[in-house]
């Protein structure tokens, strides 16, 4: 049949004139791509066609109900799926009935009602609630006001939860302290959770693993414990009870039953059950909970399909596991492992009365030191989009309905966070990068969000069965399908997929499917239904949605479909090579295709009445569209199903945050631009005005007229700001030696005497004379350590042995005297080469020992962190850095002295940035990495020549410079290294902070993000930099600020938190 070409406008008159005469007909029609949304904006008729729509019209097809009461099926009670999802409930009962009159008890842990469970979901309030969820570990960004803006995108990304680690290392750095000041509180990570309309599962440990130091055990823990570390030790049951009541205070006037955002609280981590304490270590911890106003739901993470703490001494009320299937290796980013098919019949197995849950499903990857590590944008690549299509939908086909994504956001591991096989950056190659720019993986994961919130039928499903069950026509064995079916309902959800999960191959099949008109082979207006080269979609069959909304089946992708207003909106896209099929009825169906070479297109409106739209675009235009709640009443007001069943849809923004209707009828959304747009909103009839960012947005009627003809609809153009930011150059250096340790004149009678002889550490000393050189069995754990050992020289000493542990990628210099023996490096390439203690011999070079007098061994020894368990192996962490062999050649040591950050755990003075934040450089002491110190007596010596003379050593570079960021921008700022090869380490401090090292010679990482908040965005900066050059050689690095993203947006003004210097506590 010719096609008939027809303007924007008159096509949709064609398709949503609800006076058209019911009989049967034929038409086919043609929709124009009238702008590019990407680029101009324009809504003039500028390229060819883009979709064609064919409608075949029955004569018993009534619009705009979509399908005729004799097509409909005829079990299905709307209304009372309209209760059965309802989105306030009126009560808490124990029980659901369906449509159909059976009843379904659910379970609780006997504390309260409010999260209840059974074998499909969460019960939230009466709700079944679907946990759609990303894990965000506040300690990895240090600025409070920020964590709004990481809880905002994931609402954004259309997840409703969040999963939080605590850090018990932070939380409590000596024994006795808790402390939830500055960046380690919780009540603005609670305060912004409830705000945005998230849900919160606590995570508090005691370990977490997380790839940090010790994985989060505190350190004092590790030296002064004797039992075995995660046991019913009664040692260990001890150091953590402080800690455990913190959280317990912090959190219980915050969970749901207070109206707070807290439905779950995770026990320890990736543990084993059968281990000689492990389950009464469990059981312990479950008590101090329940002995507590805690009352929400106690959940584990089981590392793997371990099928541990389900029952039994210490089981807990919701088992979830988790899952990493691409591992952790990201240099061979496009090659994959294949999707794991046994996750269904494993929860079928193990634990089939609870929801299947996973707690930590692989969002990313971290990365390795090494010059061969690849970095996270491979990390990124591996776990991208097509990964997340195929692996996450994977876990929808097994049935899962509680799933968190490790991680949506990463971080920065600043100062002494990392564990040993990480560097500082912790982006993980998520969704949203360390920066805090979204990426495409927040576009695919928003894709997913908004699909399952507007699928409420998906909530409660049960596997039918798939391909390989004979379930259903498949003609193709190179896709793979398994069938969820809500028996409720009739809705079916086929998941589809390459059988060879990782083929690039395009697939294409056709499907035979069970509907409520009967058996059908489906597509049956387009040749097939098509995958790209690792992809899954999902098909639907009898999806009911809004208040009437109908789709007999599907095979083009749904983005949104909701009731919006007075409408019922259903938004499906379609791309060039992949063309759909939606059938409103056995013989009402859409034909989605566009031409080859179209990327970008619509959204246009296939139906547009007044009680019905419906929207068809590209999937990279629907990647623009947000759908913010508008928040109803109650405390849980911004939560979706729970405090509000209202929405918009909007268009063309980098990022829409948040959304509100006034009174007056003035549609307020905030959020972000990173370039000028077309702003398309679909909106309540009585949306009258739009404004974006408090400012009012002009209304394009001729543009709005062409989305639809029906109130709640606006077009307007947001303009981004031309204004210029720029930083400025670090000139204007002050230098000063920071390693008079070395000098004879050097007084060390202050530092504390290494002369323990037994020790709690499990790794005993290789050699020398039974003294025990740990530094944390002196309170000195994190960062740098120094040791200073002395000897009466006879002339007969030419070398000392020295066995040094740091870690994974560590490195520790060593002098005699002042004069330097050379460096012992932990090295790592990409976790190949991996070196964490090292045993060398130091030669002393000719005149640099003095016979008759007190000699000195100096040691400068970097610690990387603690390990984390290994294995079944808790003690690990219990590690023995330090010095493990000491030996002269000749004669032996007197006194051994050790010095770390100053006053170690206990004593420490900086309480704002925490135990974590400095190290024992003679520099970090003083204090000179923080803002105010007077460096005015200092030489003037530019970064880039480094330390005088090509001396090894380490000295301290200082500068200031200012910022002035206008207000109404997130402005997105690295500092940023050489990315040459040289045999040096750099500490980088800003404004005190510690947010980086860089080490020269392994990197990768050379870029350090550092947020508003540590910078201030409108004063006077202070960065210092620690250089260590571990070779006697010329070491020139380079040092840049700058300018990686800027957005017109962000969450508002940030206030810093950077005390100055005081003389208090220092070492002057």
């Amino acid at each position: 049949m010719a096609a008939v070409e027809k303007s924007h406008g008159s096509t949709r008159d064609t398709l949503a004139n609800s006076s058209m005469p019911r009989t049967c007909r034929d038409k086919m029609v043609t929709v124009h791509n009238c702008r590019d949304p990407q680029r101009n904006g324009s809504w003039l008729p500028t390229r060819a066609i883009l979709v064609i729509v064919s409608v075949v019209f029955s004569c018993i097809l009534v619009l705009p109900r979509f399908c005729a009461p004799a097509l409909c099926p005829q079990s299905f009670a709307w209304s009372q799926l309209l209760k059965a999802v309802s989105l306030i409930p009126s009560d808490v009962t124990g029980h659901e009935v369906s449509p159909s009159g059976h009843t379904t008890a659910f379970s609780s842990n006997g504390r309260t009602k409010q999260v209840q469970w059974d074998n499909y979901t969460l019960i939230l309030q009466g709700q079944r609630v679907l946990i759609y969820s990303g894990e965000f570990h506040t300690f990895r960004l240090p600025v409070p006001p920020l964590w709004l803006d990481i809880l905002q995108k994931i609402k954004a990304a259309g997840l409703n939860a969040v999963s939080v680690y605590t850090h018990w290392g932070l939380l409590n750095p000596a024994p006795g302290i808790v402390d939830f000041g500055s960046f380690r509180a919780l009540q603005p990570l609670f305060d912004a959770a409830l705000a945005a309309g998230v849900w919160i599962v606590l995570r508090p440990g005691p370990y977490i693993n997380a790839e940090t130091t010790a994985g989060g055990i505190a350190h004092w823990v590790t030296s002064q414990t004797e039992g075995t570390l995660r046991t019913n030790a009664t040692d260990f049951n001890a150091t953590w009870q402080d800690y455990i009541q913190g959280i317990i205070a912090q959190t219980a006037p915050n969970q749901i039953t207070a109206g707070g955002p807290v439905i779950a609280i995770q026990i320890d981590n990736e543990y084993f059950q059968s281990g000689f304490g492990n389950a009464q270590y469990f059981a312990e911890l479950e008590a101090a909970y329940h002995n507590s106003p805690v009352v929400v739901p106690l959940t584990y993470n089981d590392p793997g399909e371990g099928r541990n703490f389900i029952n039994g001494t210490g089981a807990v009320d919701i088992y979830g596991l988790d899952s990493y299937p691409q591992g952790f290796d990201c240099s061979h980013s496009d090659s994959w492992n294949p999707v794991v098919t046994n996750y269904y019949e494993y929860h079928e197995e193990t634990n089939p009365g609870q929801p299947f849950y996973f707690p930590e499903f692989q969002g990313g990857s971290y990365d390795a030191w090494g010059p061969t590590a690849p970095g996270y944008g491979s990390c990124r690549e591996m776990t991208g989009p097509n990964f997340q299509s195929v692996f996450f939908r994977q876990l929808w086909a097994s049935n899962a309905k509680l799933m968190n994504f490790y991680m949506f956001y990463g971080g920065t591991s600043w100062g002494g966070l990392p564990f040993p096989g990480v560097y500082t950056s912790y982006d993980y190659g998520a969704a949203v990068e360390e920066s805090r720019m979204i990426t495409a993986k927040f576009t695919e994961l928003k894709a997913q969000g908004l699909f399952l919130r507007s699928s409420p039928e998906f909530i409660k499903t049960d596997v039918i069965g798939n391909s390989t069950s004979g379930l259903g026509k498949i003609t193709n064995p190179s896709a793979f399908a398994t069938l969820l079916q809500n028996l409720d309902t009739g809705t079916g959800f086929w998941i589809v997929r390459q059988t060879n999960s990782s083929s690039t191959a395009l697939t294409a099949f056709n499907l035979t499917v069970q509907t409520s008109a009967g058996t059908v082979s489906i597509p049956q207006t387009v040749p097939n239904i098509t995958l790209r080269g690792r992809q899954s979609k999902v098909i639907v069959t009898d999806y009911h949605y809004g208040s009437s909304g109908f789709i007999l089946w599907s095979t083009a992708p749904i983005f949104f479909a909701g009731h919006i207003g007075t409408r019922d909106v259903l938004y499906i896209t379609a791309d060039c090579g992949e063309p759909g099929e939606l059938a409103l009825s056995h013989s009402a169906r859409v034909d989605l295709s566009f031409p080859e070479g179209v990327v970008a297109g619509g959204p246009f409106a296939v139906i547009d009445t007044s009680t019905s739209l419906v929207l068809v675009s590209t999937s990279l235009t629907a990647g623009t569209f947000f759908g913010p709640v508008l928040s109803g009443t109650g405390p849980h007001a911004s939560f979706w199903q729970i405090g509000t069943n209202s929405t918009v849809l909007v268009g063309g923004p980098h990022l829409v945050r948040n959304a509100s209707l006034g009174e007056d009828g003035t549609l307020a959304l905030y959020g972000d631009l990173n370039a000028s747009v077309t702003l398309q909103v679909i909106g309540p009839p009585q949306m009258t005005a739009v404004a974006w960012n408090g400012k009012a947005v002009a209304k394009n009627t001729t543009a709005t007229n062409s989305l639809s003809r029906f109130p709640g609809t606006f077009v307007g153009q947001l303009t981004f700001s031309s204004t210029e930011i720029t930083v400025p150059g670090l000139t204007d250096w002050k230098f000063c030696d920071s390693l008079p340790e070395i000098q004879a004149t050097f007084d060390d009678s202050n530092w504390v005497i290494a002369n323990h002889t037994t020790t709690n550490i499990p790794f005993k000393p290789y050699y020398g004379d039974r003294r025990v050189l740990y530094g944390c069995d002196y309170g000195f754990c994190e960062n740098t350590v120094l040791w200073r050992g002395h000897f009466n020289a006879t002339g007969r000493e030419t070398s000392v042995n020295l066995s040094i542990n740091g870690g994974e990628a560590f490195a520790a210099s060593v002098w005699l005297n002042s004069h330097f023996l050379g460096t012992s490096y932990g090295n790592s390439t990409n976790n190949r080469h991996i070196l964490e203690e090292t045993d060398d011999q130091f030669t002393f070079p000719t005149g640099s020992l003095i016979p008759g007098a007190d000699n000195v061994i100096t040691i400068v020894q970097d610690n990387m962190g603690l390990n984390q368990t290994d294995g079944s192996m808790t003690n690990a962490s219990k590690s023995p850095r330090g010095v493990r062999g000491f030996k002269l050649n000749s004669g032996t040591f007197g006194t051994w002295k050790v010095q770390g950050k100053i006053g170690g755990y206990t004593g420490f003075p900086d309480r704002t940035r925490g135990v974590l934040n400095e190290g024992g450089l003679f520099g970090e002491r003083g204090g000179w990495h923080l803002p105010g110190f007077d460096t005015s007596n200092w030489a003037a010596r530019d970064f880039s020549v480094g330390l005088p003379n090509g001396a090894a050593g380490v000295g301290f570079f200082v500068t200031t410079f200012p910022l002035k960021i206008p207000a109404g921008f997130d402005v997105m700022l690295s500092f940023t290294f050489d990315e040459s090869t040289q045999p040096y380490r750099a500490f980088l401090f800003v404004n005190g902070w510690m947010m980086g090292k860089r080490v020269g010679n392994l990197g990768p990482q050379f870029k350090f993000p550092v947020h508003q908040g540590i910078l201030d965005y409108n004063g006077t900066n202070t960065v210092a930099v620690a250089l260590w050059a571990m070779e006697a050689v010329p070491i020139a690095p380079a040092l840049a600020l700058t300018v990686d993203t800027v957005l017109q947006g962000g969450v508002g003004p940030i206030i810093s938190d950077n005390p100055s210097w005081s003389p208090e506590g220092r070492e002057l």
